[in-house]
């Protein structure tokens, strides 16, 4: 429970919720802030711009109120005071009739000007060859304010004084702030509804992961019956679909492994049981010739038995590990056949069946393969054919070339596999007659050994008719000129020398 929740607050700690506040939201948040202030900026000049075009346009009326004529400072004087008393837009701006010498003659406003207060346009506008002054400050009094000072010439050139417009900022200042405002405003709500949106974004799939996580977790436990729901048909829905598939094949692949060590468990029993009660017989003596014979037959005939289930057990090991290992050379195809065949003889005689050998004419080109292996093969589709097969059936088989592939083909008469069981009969622990002896790994053993051959194990079966097994492996003038069938580590050698060789692992 403890390490339960350390994970769970591990989990908390670096969820995706989380993970997206920090990343995502907080770059969002930059980009804004960004934004915000480019645009604040882009107001305030806009607005300060704009106040001082007014200022301009209003400095541009001087040549036109004031006479160009003028020649002296006394002319200018009694001008300029003049426009200063009748100036229009008193309640927007304060105009200024300032001397040569920096004195201020008389204002807009009719108060007494303050002639300590510092003029930075009016120097600009002295000293600029285009006789105009520009500046953005703070009066003495502390408001903010904005001026522009134009010189005035006389008729000769000389200087005679300036005239000073000058507008108060807080107004404006205030607008933009206002407008800041409202953007900022704007931003938070954009951040609130992304954030929200975001949010119900990541718990629409923060909600289904955390359900797959609860339910991989049951199946990790051994609960296979669990199932996930599925809401949507998206990428979730489909992981959905594959945790529920990943159940269900896990579910049948424990069923059918507990089913296989019941199985080995009988099969083991059977021979055992049956050695242990005749050597128990045989060692209490006093058992006739005939007796003595029967028990040595079924104790070598169970052993054999026994030997043949634990080499099948082993092959299924190598398998599933992946290190199957073949001992290669050329060999007789046939020759493996034939022997294979005649060790059913005798149990098709006694079991009142008919094995039928169609022996070919004529010599079968040789192949590359290990001899062990395919016996292994034939013995176990010949056990199978026969195992499937009622009283007075036959089984057949026969070996034929075919385009540079040898072919064994074994049919039967007996019981047949019904169409759903057909495509899972060559997965390890599936077994489509739970009625007959057997472990359900003899063909996936099989199977597994003719693709480390380059060759393949297709089965045919209808139900109430029969199965015919065809067995396909290439020659060695076939793997020689196609070097490309090779399913193993390396291409077999065709010289006959003899090779080690191991399934291909998958990257």
């Amino acid at each position: 429970m403890q390490t339960k929740k350390k994970r769970e607050g591990t989990v908390f700690r670096n969820g995706i919720a989380r993970r997206w506040l920090l990343n995502s939201l907080g770059v969002m948040i930059l980009l804004l802030a960004a934004c915000i202030t480019a645009l604040s900026f882009v107001v305030q000049s806009y607005a300060y711009n704009g106040i001082q075009m007014t200022l301009v346009g209003r400095s541009d009326e001087l040549p036109t109120v004031l006479s160009s004529s003028m020649k002296t400072v006394n002319e200018f004087n009694a001008a300029a005071r003049s426009y200063t008393e009748n100036f229009p837009d008193k309640n927007l701006m304060e105009v200024m009739a300032v001397s040569r010498t920096g004195k201020i003659l008389s204002t807009s406003t009719g108060f007494a000007p303050d002639q300590t207060q510092t003029m930075p346009d009016y120097e600009s506008a002295m000293h600029a060859s285009s006789g105009y002054g520009y500046w953005i400050g703070k009066l003495t009094s502390g408001e903010k304010v904005m001026a522009i000072t134009r010189v005035v010439r006389g008729a000769n050139g000389a200087v005679l004084g300036a005239v000073r417009y000058v507008v108060s900022m807080e107004r404006a200042d205030r607008q933009i702030t206002f407008v800041v405002l409202c953007l900022v405003g704007v931003g938070i709500l954009i951040i609130a509804l992304v954030t929200l949106s975001g949010l119900y974004f990541v718990r629409s799939i923060v909600k289904p992961i955390r359900a797959l996580n609860a339910t991989a977790e049951k199946i990790a436990q051994g609960n296979f019956d669990v199932r996930v729901k599925k809401d949507k048909n998206d990428e979730i829905g489909a992981l959905c679909e594959s945790i529920n598939d990943m159940a269900a094949e896990l579910g049948a692949a424990e069923k059918m492994k507990n089913d296989f060590i019941s199985s080995v468990s009988h099969e083991l029993r059977t021979p055992l049981t049956a050695i242990k009660g005749w050597a128990e017989t045989i060692q209490s003596g006093g058992v006739g010739r005939e007796t003595y014979e029967k028990g040595m037959s079924v104790i070598i005939r169970e052993s054999e038995r026994l030997s043949g289930m634990v080499e099948e057990l082993l092959g299924f090991s190598r398998m599933q590990s992946g290190r199957m290992r073949l001992i290669m050379n050329k060999i007789d195809l046939l020759a493996e056949l034939d022997e294979a065949v005649y060790m059913f003889t005798d149990r098709a005689r006694t079991e009142h069946k008919t094995l039928i050998y169609d022996e070919e004419d004529t010599m079968l080109s040789p192949i590359l393969g290990d001899v062990n292996r395919l016996r292994q093969v034939f013995i176990n589709i010949i056990d199978n054919a026969l195992k499937y097969t009622n009283p007075g059936g036959t089984v057949r088989v026969a070996a034929y070339e075919d385009d540079g592939f040898i072919r064994v083909v074994i049919k039967d008469n007996g019981c047949g596999i019904p169409a759903e069981h057909l495509p899972n009969v060559k997965r390890k622990f599936y077994k489509a007659n739970q009625n007959v002896r057997g472990n359900g790994i003899g063909l996936a053993v099989a199977n597994e050994i003719m693709e480390l051959h380059s060759g393949s194990l297709d089965i045919d079966s209808q139900e109430g008719i029969g199965t015919t097994v065809i067995i396909t492996i290439p020659t060695m003038k076939k793997l020689e000129t196609n070097p490309e069938l090779s399913n193993t580590t390396k291409i077999p050698s065709v010289t006959g020398r003899v090779q080690v060789v191991e399934r291909k692992q998958d990257d």
